[in-house]
């Protein structure tokens, strides 16, 4: 596979250090993205392999045959984990709807054991915020919050270059919980707003509503049609009306709670990943509405689409291995 994914202005893959420093793996439902880490924003992809979901030692051999093919005998080079899913750094716990092998187990501990070496773990959204903030569109603030639109909502924190996970984990997590509005306003009118349930046994979060069904299932409460997403903003792009009515209330659900979200931590930028950010008049909509909902004054847009939008878990654990070495020195 060798593909190299790299942060701007960091080394391509001919001119890369040539010692690798860690192990990176990008974990999702499907595959396992594995790659050698060089340095914080330096990483090769190498090698793609199908998920284990359901079992737990298939995992782990699928982890030691990568490392193997891969490594020397001798080498003990520490893994660096992107997951979809929670994390608990107090108790090793993943929660991960797609991966119920995780259930029960104490990962990065188990996993260590299993393999020989340090394993260090943060979540993709965790793992998007850190990339972004360290060696992407957020370098150079201090606090940035990265936000996820995509088949969810979600986020996370960085501070001073370091991630915040929390209680279990769950910083960041602005999509859940009954935050969703009762009603917005849309062109002088007071629109309700349906209050979808949430796969977290909740009702009125904003993931079910926010994420790119989300915004299908919005777009067929109003107009009784069942189209994409990529159908709905084509639409909106090409200056339909009813389409543009369903971004409109879309923009003013998730950019209430979102500008609620900067107050509170004070982020000076949020950089968005996940399929939705891959349409930048929508990240540019949406941004306005935020905006508008700060109390700090945003001369420049808040919301920006990210810079490793396909690829932030591999490079936000390349961050996350740089640091665990360095504190470890």
């Amino acid at each position: 596979m060798n593909m190299t994914v790299s942060a701007p202005d960091t080394a391509t893959a001919a001119s890369a250090p040539v010692r690798t420093i860690a192990w990176g793996a990008d974990i999702g439902g499907s595959f396992i993205k594995f790659g050698r880490i060089f340095g914080a924003g330096e990483v090769a992809l190498i090698e793609q392999v199908p998920t284990p979901v359901d079992s737990w030692d298939g995992f782990v051999a699928a982890l030691a045959g990568l490392i193997a093919r891969h490594g020397a005998a001798a080498d003990a080079l520490p893994l660096a984990i992107s997951v979809a899913g929670l994390y608990d750094t107090r108790s090793g716990a993943i929660t991960a709807a797609n991966i119920p092998c995780f259930d029960g187990h104490d990962v990065p501990g188990e996993l260590s054991a299993g393999l020989g070496c340090d394993v260090v773990i943060a979540n993709d959204a965790d793992s998007f915020a850190l990339a972004e903030a360290v060696v992407g569109a957020g370098r150079g603030h201090e606090v940035v919050f990265g936000a996820i639109l995509g088949t969810g909502v979600g986020g996370g924190l960085v501070i001073g270059g370091r991630v915040v996970q929390g209680m279990r984990g769950i910083t960041g997590e602005w999509g859940h919980g009954p935050i969703a509005p009762l009603a917005v306003e849309v062109d002088g009118e007071m629109v309700a707003v349906p209050q979808f349930p949430c796969g977290c046994g909740l009702k009125g979060c904003l993931d079910p509503i926010g994420s790119a069904r989300g915004l299908e299932r919005l777009h067929q409460h109003y107009t009784g049609r069942d189209e994409t997403s990529y159908q709905i903003l084509d639409a909106w792009e090409a200056g339909n009306a009813d389409a543009a009515r369903t971004v409109a209330i879309w923009a003013q659900v998730l950019g209430g709670p979102l500008g609620f979200v900067l107050n509170t931590l004070g982020a000076s930028i949020v950089p968005v990943g996940g399929g939705l950010a891959n349409r930048p008049d929508l990240i540019a909509a949406l941004d306005q509405v935020v905006r508008k909902g700060t109390l700090n004054t945003f001369e420049a847009p808040v919301l920006v689409p990210g810079q490793h939008r396909g690829n932030g878990g591999l490079i936000g654990v390349s961050v996350l291995a740089e640091q665990h070495l360095s504190g470890a020195r």
